[in-house]
């Protein structure tokens, strides 16, 4: 499919809309009022601390809603105001948080239901309006429901759309996209649909593999083997790895995809040379603002000396993944918690999730003495649910 093409057609139409309904203002204000929260802007005002009793918080600098997000959020709401009375599906999660998905249920508005990685759209009619979330959704689906005759409110985030361009880049100049994300992610799909060849590997472990295999040192049935589920159609790693850009999900870890690129760019030199390089290579930033803002403010955080640190976000949310990584990495006793529900405040329990891990519940979590707890959130947190865990740190403290 040209791609860029079907963008083109699709944006000219009258049933697309990715600008959404009210003034910027207007949107920011609704926000406001159903998710900021008045304890979060004083903590910010004091420092990013708050002490109470022998409990100290301390906030990372930046954390919680990005613009992306908000401006996907409110889009949502929004439609729902728009169309009072149609029918209002959206393709995923409009992001990865439950209680602002919660809330859009209650709205009537109908999830696209998956099984097996195939969605069902059997249910989506002619008229019915549809909301693409904040990761995007496959070319194939929006064209599915383009030729359906559905409304479609498209709040993809403007960086996935970034990254979009570029891989379509790649395809034009016949150069193969390696994506540095998680297969199934939905932005990651999404993203591999815009490509032509394609090789999605999850970190540099994965990146070093294809490295090797590169520069003559890999066995071809294993490689296969191995990126059968993330790689294109018909993928061969001894004619499509000649030519290869580099792209990136945008919500991975940005340390590890600037590695990534680096390695790709030390490979092509060695096996080709310097005078050959761009023939080989090609690299562009595709790191969102927002993501590497929240990782340096989590560093930063994670250079203090915390007795321990609570990660608030999805757990499908990989912004929200690589910030706990960030304070696992340091040794800091860390809990991965989705919503406030997950702490116990009359046990002083916390169900959290370890990195690649089940469930798990902790009692006593809260240990006595003072005590300072660093806390930060994914990008799909709105701070009155950072507000919420804090209040319950609060009333643990005082009752322990």
């Amino acid at each position: 499919m040209d791609t860029q093409a079907f963008k083109q057609t699709l944006h000219k139409s009258d049933r697309y809309n990715r600008r959404g309904f009210g003034s910027a203002n207007k949107r920011a204000q609704a926000l406001a009022e159903a998710y900021q929260s008045g304890l979060i802007g004083s903590i910010r005002d004091n420092g990013n601390e708050l002490k109470h009793g022998r409990l100290k918080v301390k906030i990372a600098e930046a954390f919680g809603f990005c613009w992306g997000v908000e401006r996907a959020v409110a889009m949502a709401y929004e439609t729902r105001k728009h169309y009072p009375n149609e029918k209002i599906w959206i393709t995923n999660e409009i992001i990865h948080n439950p209680s602002v998905n919660d809330q859009l249920r209650k709205m009537d508005v109908l999830f696209i239901t998956e099984e097996k990685g195939i969605k069902d759209f059997s249910g989506v009619k002619d008229g019915d309006v549809v909301i693409l979330p904040a990761f995007g959704a496959t070319v194939q689906d929006m064209k599915m429901l383009h030729d359906r005759g559905c409304h479609i409110i498209d709040t993809t985030c403007p960086w996935v759309s970034k990254v979009w361009h570029t891989v379509e880049k790649h395809k034009k100049h016949t150069f193969t996209s390696i994506i540095h994300g998680k297969y199934k992610h939905e932005e990651t799909l999404a993203t591999s649909s815009f490509a032509g060849t394609y090789l999605v590997v999850f970190d540099l472990d994965e990146a070093n593999y294809v490295a090797e295999y590169i520069l003559g040192n890999g066995n071809r049935e294993e490689f296969l083997k191995r990126f059968a589920k993330a790689s294109s159609t018909g993928f061969d790693p001894d004619k499509d790895l000649k030519r290869i850009g580099v792209a990136n999900q945008t919500t991975m870890l940005k340390s590890e995809t600037e590695e990534i690129g680096k390695l790709f760019e030390k490979t092509m030199l060695k096996q080709y040379g310097p005078a050959d390089l761009n023939e080989h290579f090609l690299a562009f930033n595709t790191i969102c603002d927002a993501t590497e803002e929240r990782q340096g403010a989590m560093f930063s955080l994670v250079d203090e000396p915390l007795d321990l640190m609570v990660v608030i976000g999805g757990y499908n949310s990989s912004n929200t993944t690589h910030l706990q990584e960030i304070a696992v990495s340091r040794g800091i006793r860390s809990f991965h918690i989705d919503t406030p529900e997950r702490i116990g405040e009359e046990t002083n329990t916390i169900t959290h999730m370890p990195l690649e891990g089940e469930l798990i519940t902790e009692r006593e979590f809260l240990p006595t003495g003072n005590i300072k707890v660093g806390i930060t959130s994914g990008a799909s947190t709105p701070d009155r649910v950072v507000e919420h865990v804090i209040h319950k740190l609060m009333k643990i403290s005082e009752k322990n």
